[in-house]
């Protein structure tokens, strides 16, 4: 497979696939493909992995697609303005992303549920307790929610951040809460309750737009209009 991201702020990701090389996407990511792709539609390794991608926010079914009788081509676009990125998948070298982040990939990438060791990272730090696991092999590509920023951390080094804003780290990473220190910073510091700390060793890929920070800030414009 060979591919291209173009588009920009609103990006897109046309793959040019080979005969018979079949790629997977969530349900609704194809935009535009050639007319001799072949599409279906299956839970992609049987009913448990669809209940755990429906608990991690994605749907249960996954459609795969293949050229039929020569090379072919399909697009993928974003859903919010921001990137798509590449991630290339090997054995043991598990990556983990946000809820909602993987659009598609080559069919040896597998989808599958991550959950916290510790469950107040998830309830309180504001990225889910549930996230998304990809492993195996292959390319898969996924949505960052306004520009991506990364960092490497080293063993032991720690990052601070925002709630909401981690897209992606190496399944190498740890990550916990902590409360914003003093009563003060706390309720009127404006930066909420809790940080997320990332420890490494490993990548971290932090998102500059967090969707579900954008979606409070035009909530009150919205209920003002009705």
């Amino acid at each position: 497979m060979k591919y291209e991201i173009r588009g920009g702020n609103f990006p897109v990701v046309i793959c040019n696939c080979e005969a018979n090389e079949k790629l997977i996407c969530e349900s609704g990511a194809m935009s535009w493909m050639s007319s001799n792709m072949k599409m279906d539609t299956n839970t992609n390794g049987g009913i448990g992995k669809a209940f755990g991608r429906m608990f991690s926010g994605e749907s249960i079914f996954m459609n795969s697609y293949m050229p039929v009788g020569g090379p072919g081509m399909i697009a993928f676009t974003s859903c919010f303005p921001g990137e798509i990125r590449a991630l290339d998948i090997t054995p043991g070298n598990d990556i983990v992303v946000q809820k909602r982040a993987f659009l598609a990939g080559e069919a040896g990438v597998e989808l599958s549920i991550f959950f916290r060791k510790k469950v107040g990272a998830g309830l309180f730090g504001g990225e889910g307790f549930i996230m998304e696991r990809l492993s195996g092999h292959g390319t898969a590509f996924i949505e960052i929610d306004g520009s991506a920023v990364e960092y490497t951390l080293e063993a032991g080094q720690s990052l601070t951040v925002d709630t909401g804003y981690i897209a992606l780290m190496d399944a190498t990473c740890t990550m916990d809460i902590v409360t914003v220190p003093g009563v003060k910073n706390m309720f009127l510091g404006g930066e909420g309750l809790f940080n997320t700390v990332v420890t490494g060793p490993g990548k971290v890929l932090i998102q500059t737009m967090p969707i579900s920070n954008i979606a409070g800030t035009i909530a009150p414009y919205v209920q003002a209009g009705k």
